[in-house]
């Protein structure tokens, strides 16, 4: 017998994952992995690019910003398309963005030419990641969000993990531009598979009263046993926003942690940035080969990647922005020992492995409460705001850094200073945590509203 009306959230939620969902999710994995590598990129050759082109530090810091800047703006001008476009469509061109404006980059032959190109690519850069946390959220079962948004979002960290591996190994045979090729070339292919492959959100098309066909063919290779027809009236129990999506970040009692949100979101990725591109540079003043600065530095992905295998079954299981707290101050800890141990090669391996661990985790973490935030009509828009702000973080983030560098600072404490930003996440985490404790039962009676704060105390 034919089902007349369906609930798509309640059967992604009431289902374990079917192989089709997996591979929605490895599709975005896949873009992440290419987006970490492009993002990356840049702290792994600068010490490259400083030889070769025999410039200061204080002058590459603008490189490393205009592609963040590029990020901040992706992020906050593709959020809301695709919250109105879609998410494939806004997803498939950004990877194709950002994969030729890597490829350009290798064609630089002055400060000003990387500069530009690094900025046009951080465009596409920003653009991707909302969009593949959002369709990966709307994928993934209510029990097991957080993790498997973790766990898709971890391929940003392999994608720049294996940056450092490849710029290890690519610079002394090839020359730095080598992995801008690279970096090009493979966002490429990814952008004409997932044009051939990817679907569409389910919610997205529902919401949207986008063609029932579309519906019935994904539905069909996610739950093939249902009995479904042209006639079956499909649902998601939410609500199609209307107006600016940007103003919805702030209705509903939203504000206050929209806000608190995007402190998160600025204080982590000011962290990130500051450590994933100073690194090598640091460790390198301080009598670390380069070599070796770099692998070091790869580490830090590398422990980003292992984090969510542990860390999202936390944020699954228990209170979730408590969690997220504890991670934070966890990760403030491991910066400051980063700085304490010396020129030990062992001991900067584990101290940074484990600061990636926390900082790149407890920001994997902030994505994926974030995408579980807000409703279907403004998660993109959300998760994109959220990295938009956090993006002028990661500009502020590197410039600090070259100002220490400039000042002759030593390591010691400019790890203690770069301890400060987590400490403040932390707080801001747990203030969300108290918030949304009071909140819980004051939500204003807006369906979406009802069905998507799954905050927890």
């Amino acid at each position: 017998m034919y089902e007349k009306t369906l609930d798509i959230r309640s059967l992604i939620d009431n289902r374990k994952m079917s192989r089709y969902q997996i591979m929605v999710v490895c599709f975005c994995a896949m873009i992440a992995m290419m987006d970490g590598f492009d993002a990356q990129a840049i702290g792994y050759i600068a010490p490259a690019i400083l030889k070769s082109w025999h410039v200061t530090r204080a002058a590459l810091s603008p490189v490393f910003s205009a592609g963040l800047v590029g990020m901040m703006f992706g992020a906050l001008g593709f959020g809301p398309l695709a919250d109105r476009f879609g998410r494939k469509p806004i997803l498939v061109f950004c990877a194709f963005f950002f994969g030729l404006f890597s490829l350009l980059t290798a064609t630089s032959g002055s400060m000003q030419e990387l500069l530009v190109f690094r900025f046009l690519t951080g465009l596409g850069l920003g653009g991707a990641i909302p969009n593949v946390i959002a369709m990966t959220s709307e994928y993934a079962p209510a029990r097991i969000r957080h993790t498997v948004t973790m766990l898709m979002f971890s391929g940003f960290s392999i994608g720049a993990a294996l940056g450092g591996v490849a710029a290890a190994s690519m610079i002394s045979k090839f020359g730095w531009k080598s992995v801008f090729v690279l970096g090009g070339v493979a966002p490429l292919i990814g952008f004409l598979v997932m044009l051939a492959f990817a679907p569409e959100s389910l919610r997205y098309l529902v919401l949207r009263g986008k063609s029932n066909d579309k519906v019935l063919a994904i539905l069909k290779k996610i739950a093939p046993e249902l009995q479904l027809n042209s006639q079956t009236v499909f649902t998601v129990e939410e609500h199609q926003a209307k107006g600016f999506p940007v103003k919805h970040l702030f209705t509903n009692g939203r504000a206050a942690l929209t806000l608190l949100i995007w402190v998160v979101f600025f204080m982590s990725l000011f962290t990130m940035y500051f450590l994933s591109n100073w690194l090598p540079t640091v460790m390198n003043d301080s009598g670390v080969a380069v070599h070796y600065a770099i692998l070091i530095t790869a580490m830090f992905q590398v422990g980003g990647s292992v984090g969510p295998m542990f860390l999202g079954k936390c944020f699954d299981k228990f209170s979730a922005f408590r969690v997220l707290a504890l991670v934070y101050l966890g990760a403030a800890v491991l910066i400051v020992l980063i700085g304490s141990v010396g020129t030990s090669v062992g001991a900067l391996f584990l101290t940074v492995f484990g600061a990636g661990v926390f900082v790149v985790g407890g920001q994997g973490g902030a994505n994926a409460l974030t995408a579980n935030l807000y409703p279907t009509t403004i998660r993109s828009t959300g998760v994109g705001w959220a990295f938009g702000i956090g993006r002028i973080g990661s500009i502020i983030g590197p410039i600090i850094g070259g100002i220490m560098l400039s000042l002759h600072w030593d390591i010691q404490h400019i790890f203690m200073i770069g301890a400060i930003p987590v400490t403040l996440a932390a707080t801001a985490a747990l203030t969300i945590s108290f918030l949304a404790s009071q909140q819980k039962t004051a939500e204003a009676p807006e369906p979406e509203t009802e069905s998507e704060l799954e905050f927890e105390a």
